[in-house]
């Protein structure tokens, strides 16, 4: 009784030694080299780039506000307070 149990067991690794499992692995890739000084230089000039359009574009709005706040007190506009009015 204990052999018959163990005949389809027996029969599949039986099946299974006759066609092994070949796995082609290939060529590995060529392993990538660390953060190169060229992408930090390019880095730290994209981050200069971004600053220098930050003060280029503050300094535009304010010689803007300047110039309005200048042309408002220049034109007697009832500002004697210097306090900037909300006129809703």
């Amino acid at each position: 009784m204990g052999q018959r149990g163990s005949e389809p067991l027996i029969t599949v690794l039986f099946l299974l030694q006759q066609n092994p499992i070949i796995v082609d692995v290939g060529r590995q890739p060529d392993a990538t080299g660390d953060i190169s000084i060229d992408f930090v230089i390019g880095m730290f000039a994209m981050a200069g780039v971004f600053l220098l359009a930050a003060a280029i574009g503050s300094l535009i709005v304010a010689v803007v506000v300047y110039y309005v706040k200048r042309r408002q007190a220049a034109s007697g506009d009832d500002g004697s307070t210097g306090h900037t009015q909300l006129k809703i």
